[in-house]
């Protein structure tokens, strides 16, 4: 039985994560903490997430050194702000504990980055250097080993699994930059109120257009370049993309979806569409990440969907876990 800290449970992706390692045949939960100073420390887990009454009654902890324990600790997620993570990633690594960032951090290894897109001067870059980017269906032998597993955000995570298997397969133009329109629900603008989450508000727009912090994360993994255009939509969770690329030679749609296949035929929690396109009701709540395709002489439109808090968060973090530690890769994450 593995034992695992969570900080940053009171969050929409904080509770997701309390859910999976609470219903995880080999890890227990030992504490749950929340920011120094936060209303809810104290407070039990089901008095924030109600649907959890008399489930998972676990008390939010204060996080500060005296509260956490320093031995038998085997993995601990953070899910925090990238400037609380920044400095919480080399103290835990120093107590020889398995890291899941969920903060983008340490996700990238360009350092100029992190001045540019996240504000902040990168401390630790001898860290970053062993930082495992954690694509889980892409990057299982660097998992396997990882001390510090960063995992993607949740944009990058849809993009990356929707274009990845045709660069592999090298038919994708480098003539045409692959545009990226993907649409979000607010529970991505987290969960403390302001204008951003407000329903009241809420439309349908677009924003941080070529500014998003997940385009140069993007653009470092895949290793091409991109147009990314987000927009916040009004539903509180999920993500919808449609990515319009040209192909190097014309393809049947048959082609494309053998591709895919081929690829993911042996991955659980991705979902290739052969006949249809996935939409939000097909993703919301559920760990997978659905895949499908339209095709028109030289070019494809490519529409993936997943659920912004699981797979394109808590699922996959937990995902990461599993094959760190040699579980099944969906233990905990889907019902057997």
């Amino acid at each position: 039985m593995l034992n695992v800290l969570i900080v940053g449970a009171s969050g929409y992706t904080g509770a997701e994560l309390v859910n999976y390692i609470h219903r995880h045949t080999f890890a227990k939960i030992r504490k749950i903490f929340v920011a120094k100073n936060s209303k809810n420390s104290g407070k039990l887990f089901s008095e924030l997430h109600q649907e959890f009454t008399n489930i998972i009654d676990l008390p939010f902890e204060e996080i500060n050194k005296s509260s956490i324990i320093n031995k038998d600790i085997h993995a601990v997620f953070l899910a925090t702000d990238h400037h609380i993570s920044h400095f919480l990633v080399p103290f835990f690594l120093s107590l020889n504990c398995v890291v899941l960032d969920l903060s983008g951090s340490y996700r990238m290894q360009n350092i100029e980055v992190y001045k540019k897109y996240y504000g902040f001067s990168h401390k630790y870059p001898e860290i970053l250097k062993n930082s495992v980017y954690g694509l889980a269906e892409w990057n299982q032998k660097k998992i396997r080993r990882a001390q510090l597993i960063s995992v993607p955000g949740c944009y990058a995570t849809c993009v990356q699994l929707a274009l990845k298997p045709i660069l592999e397969a090298d038919f994708l133009s480098s003539k045409y930059i692959p545009i990226v329109n993907a649409i979000s629900g607010v529970s991505g603008s987290g969960k403390n109120p302001n204008m951003n989450n407000s329903f009241c508000e809420v439309s349908l727009q677009p924003y941080n257009i070529f500014k998003h912090r997940h385009t140069p994360e993007i653009i470092e993994h895949l290793g091409i370049p991109i147009i990314f255009i987000p927009h916040l939509g009004p539903f509180p969770r999920g993500i919808i993309a449609t990515i319009t690329c040209q192909l190097k030679c014309n393809l049947e749609l048959i082609d494309i979806y053998n591709i895919y296949n081929n690829f993911y035929k042996d991955k659980s929690l991705i979902r290739i569409y052969k006949k249809y396109l996935p939409s939000i009701k097909s993703v919301a709540k559920l760990p997978f990440c659905d895949i499908g395709f339209t095709i028109k002489d030289k070019y494809i439109v490519i529409v993936v969907a997943e659920d912004n808090l699981l797979k394109g968060a808590a699922a996959q973090a937990v995902q990461c876990f599993n094959i760190r530690f040699g579980f099944s890769e969906t233990e905990s994450i889907l019902y057997s």
